[in-house]
């Protein structure tokens, strides 16, 4: 059966790596904070820095191609390009996973009776 266009999106097996890589993201970009805050550690912010930009580069890449497949929320990478980044992804993957926000139900397919209900 093939997929209608405007149907919310199911989470599946690219949204787990989509909620690994954000919480690997999110730490890379802890210790980047941490490093540039604490002086004397210049070699280290710019690892965690590149760390950070390639990172979130590829974090970001990773979510649209779930939006695409229709296993994410484009909200979800709109929280992720947000200015906190990482940490706007995680909150993102939590609000999806614990309030069922902008995603359908996880239950197999749809059929004839559901597509009637509203």
């Amino acid at each position: 059966m093939a997929r209608r266009p405007f149907e919310k999106p199911v989470p599946g097996e690219l949204f787990v790596w989509v909620k690994r890589i954000s919480w690997i993201e999110l730490a890379i970009f802890a210790g980047l904070i941490a490093f540039w805050l604490l002086p004397g550690f210049d070699t280290a912010t710019m690892l965690f820095g590149w760390a950070h930009g390639l990172g979130f580069i590829a974090l970001c890449v990773l979510i649209w191609v779930a939006c695409i497949r229709k296993e994410a929320p484009y909200t979800l990478l709109a929280a992720t390009l947000t200015p906190v980044g990482p940490v706007g992804s995680v909150i993102g993957i939590e609000l999806i996973e614990r309030k069922g926000w902008g995603v359908g139900e996880t239950t197999g397919f749809a059929d004839a009776g559901d597509a009637n209900r509203a």
